[in-house]
């Protein structure tokens, strides 16, 4: 069984579970994930929450490859009153705050936030402390450089390896700085190509070694579309193949925009684990 401390509140599971992606972005990749107004917000939490989500994921900034940097003002702005809105109306609800800037993570965790999804887990050492001090899970994720850097930073000797060392690293200096609840996050499609992405789903059980739960964002993503030619709109079904992959490679955590796919996925995989 694993389990998550989320400000005094756990959240337990033995099967994997389901983060849900909700963007208050104009440009993500998938734009059947971009959320235009607080109806929909409200629309698409309700309905991912019916459909299973054990944690609703919101991001105020795009983090696709080659993505337009906006100020730290403009992040504040879409999403604290997003997660304070969706902390009201599911009062019960796990809110992650998907952000790397320590400003825009810590008003998030005041509006009501309980989970911090950092992308830029190896470069800031203050979001992971914020973490400690809030009593609230850390998302760990593996990227080298920044949205608009990354594609030109995939020179690896073995990838797998050096995703291994900094998950190793990072776990030393989350429980130095006092953490206790550290998930990891191979950052399929950060810093990779879709070779790569492959080989690191092929080996994630070798990156389950420091023992903390993975989680694993493969949702609708290029390695996906670009390898079977066809456009993000049309990827679930490629999308649930890479997800069973990552069941069987140990992944606890699925983060998704598909919601109900996701949990039809892990019903069927866990069945079949356990017959």
């Amino acid at each position: 069984m694993y389990s998550l401390n989320c400000k005094g509140r756990l959240l337990c599971w033995n099967d994997p579970i389901v983060m849900g992606i909700l963007n208050i972005t104009p440009d993500s990749f998938y734009s059947g994930s971009r959320i235009r107004s607080e109806e929909m917000l409200l629309d698409q939490a309700e309905k991912m929450l019916t459909e299973g989500a054990s944690i609703l994921d919101i991001g105020g900034l795009s983090s696709r490859p080659g993505a337009a940097e906006i100020s730290v003002d403009a992040e504040l702005r879409r999403v604290v009153p997003a997660i304070r809105l969706l902390a009201t109306r599911f009062p019960s609800a796990v809110i992650s705050v998907d952000s790397y800037r320590y400003k825009v993570a810590e008003a998030a965790l005041g509006a009501g936030a309980s989970m911090i999804n950092d992308i830029g887990a190896g470069e800031n050492e203050a979001m992971a402390s914020l973490a400690a001090a809030n009593h609230v899970p850390y998302i760990c994720m593996h990227m080298r450089g920044n949205p608009r850097t990354m594609q030109g930073l995939t020179d690896y000797d073995d990838v797998t390896m050096e995703v291994l060392d900094f998950f190793i690293r990072r776990k030393a200096e989350c429980i130095r700085l006092g953490l206790k609840d550290v998930i990891l996050d191979p950052g399929f499609g950060f810093a990779k190509t879709a070779t790569q992405n492959f080989l690191l789903l092929k080996n994630l059980r070798l990156l389950g070694m420091p023992d903390l739960p993975l989680m694993v964002g493969l949702s609708r993503k290029a390695t996906i579309y670009k390898t079977l030619n066809i456009k993000p709109e049309d990827s679930i079904n490629g999308t649930t193949v890479m997800h069973t992959l990552a069941l069987q490679g140990g992944a606890q955590i699925l983060r998704v925009h598909d919601v109900k796919e996701a949990i039809e996925a892990i019903r069927l995989w866990t069945s079949y684990a356990s017959a």
